[in-house]
């Protein structure tokens, strides 16, 4: 990794990650739908409130980094990431570092669970040997927390944002399946709905040209 990246390229990067993987049909994304999707309140340790310009301020520099690049199409421009290529990424690894950039430190066992739409593993214990693979090499991207007074389980954190705290925190409540599908086709239908916003704009703007 070329540097440490700050909370808003975090969240910008876990994004693309998510969307590429759970709602491709929308991807790459505009700049509206990145904003939206930043914006989240499900799925999102720490919820953030982005303006535009945070957003794009973001693509600029990961883009000056070549971890991001805009995609010319014909009614908007579109953005994707290169971290399968920079990072070397392949689909469980994908999915534990979205996971990991969107809602922080978490245990093997919480990481199973919430992967199971963007890559579903068979076991914990494939989840451990996954993560286990991205904490190696001379740049690892994730790394084991010390356990924290009465936790059973070890949590593990990305490193892309630095290293991680000497003692981990407390880890959040399991979001309960039936809310955590919900709150994904809620996510899906505000991108969808930021997508159209974004349309609406471009054709009045358009119109009053014309005007």
């Amino acid at each position: 990794m070329p540097r440490v990246l700050d909370a808003v390229e975090v969240r910008v990067l876990g994004c693309l990650l998510e969307k590429q993987q759970a709602t491709p049909e929308y991807y790459p994304l505009t700049l509206n739908a990145l904003v939206a999707a930043c914006n989240q309140k499900s799925n999102r340790d720490p919820v953030m409130d982005l303006a535009d310009a945070d957003v794009r301020g973001a693509l600029e520099r990961l883009r000056a980094e070549v971890l991001v690049w805009p995609v010319e199409r014909a009614r908007a421009e579109r953005w994707e990431h290169n971290l399968d290529r920079s990072w070397e990424l392949d689909a469980p690894s994908r999915a534990l570092v979205t996971v990991l950039l969107l809602r922080g430190p978490q245990t093997p066992g919480e990481l199973r669970s919430r992967c199971e739409r963007l890559h579903p593993f068979g076991s914990v214990g494939e989840v451990e040997a996954a993560l286990g693979r991205l904490a190696a090499g001379p740049e690892p991207l994730v790394a084991e927390l010390p356990r924290g007074a009465g936790q059973k389980e070890s949590r593990w954190t990305h490193l892309v944002a630095g290293a991680p705290p000497e003692r981990a925190e407390p880890a959040p409540a399991r979001q309960a399946p039936a809310a955590a599908g919900l709150a994904d086709r809620v996510a899906a239908l505000e991108q969808h709905v930021a997508e159209l916003a974004g349309e609406l704009t471009r054709l009045a703007a358009k119109l009053g040209d014309k005007g």
